[in-house]
């Protein structure tokens, strides 16, 4: 059984289709990259397995379980990280008050050791803990994002365009910090991205859409010797 399986799914915004009946599974363990241009569903497909928006057609299954009508809240105590496009970090609390808010599932205690291993993986939020988010940068605020799903100790975490407008040595220590999580923890990952070069060099496996439907799917060393893939998403 996978951990993970989308099935059939269809979101729609209005009359608009924003997945035209994907379906896709994730094992345990693996990081999967979910690659496409701007409008080619990742974001809905996200905020589907999030309980953000309506499955209009299909299911989500967590561990064989549905997901589909329960709110985001009880999604995250399942077990389920999401770190959004835009970075969303809450602008007028310090970095320390927005990470005890990403632990907001945790009722054993864990708090003070995660909190630990969260600036192990981002000294630079240590150094300002008690800055007020909106003062950081914006690799700095990405870094918070993703440090404050990962407080809830997911056993799945998503993320949405994690390198967009961010400088290329940040996003290089944020790939650098996803594949740590991902050995020291065992996380699964989902990473959805433009930027397809970098997200298939961290994910073992990757899924292409195009305009919401799925064009392609494999081992991500495959699919970067793809002609087609190369020209449509590597630049080559």
């Amino acid at each position: 059984m996978p951990l993970l399986a989308v099935d059939d799914l269809k979101v729609r915004y209005g009359g608009v289709l924003a997945t035209s009946g994907l379906s896709l599974q994730v094992e345990e363990g693996e990081i999967v990259a979910l690659v496409g241009s701007n409008g080619a569903g990742k974001s809905s497909t996200m905020k589907a397995i999030m309980g953000l928006v309506a499955v209009a057609v299909g299911d989500v299954r967590w561990r064989g379980s549905s997901l589909k009508g329960r709110r985001p809240s009880d999604i995250v105590r399942l077990g389920i990280g999401f770190s959004p496009e835009g970075r969303r970090v809450f602008p007028l609390l310090s970095v320390y008050e927005n990470l005890k808010v990403g632990a907001f599932s945790r009722r054993d205690g864990s708090f003070a050791s995660r909190l630990e291993q969260i600036y192990g993986y981002f000294p630079q939020l240590r150094e300002r803990c008690r800055q007020r988010a909106s003062s950081l940068s914006g690799g700095e605020q990405q870094m918070l994002a993703i440090a404050r799903a990962l407080m809830s100790f997911p056993k799945l975490f998503l993320l949405d365009e994690p390198s967009l407008g961010l400088a290329p040595i940040v996003v290089e220590h944020i790939g650098e910090v996803l594949c740590e999580v991902h050995k020291r923890e065992g996380i699964t990952i989902i990473l959805a991205e433009q930027n397809a070069s970098w997200a298939m060099q961290i994910a073992g496996h990757a899924v292409i859409l195009e305009l919401g439907v799925k064009t392609a799917e494999g081992p991500s060393a495959e699919l970067m010797r793809d002609p087609r893939v190369q020209s449509a998403y590597l630049g080559i």
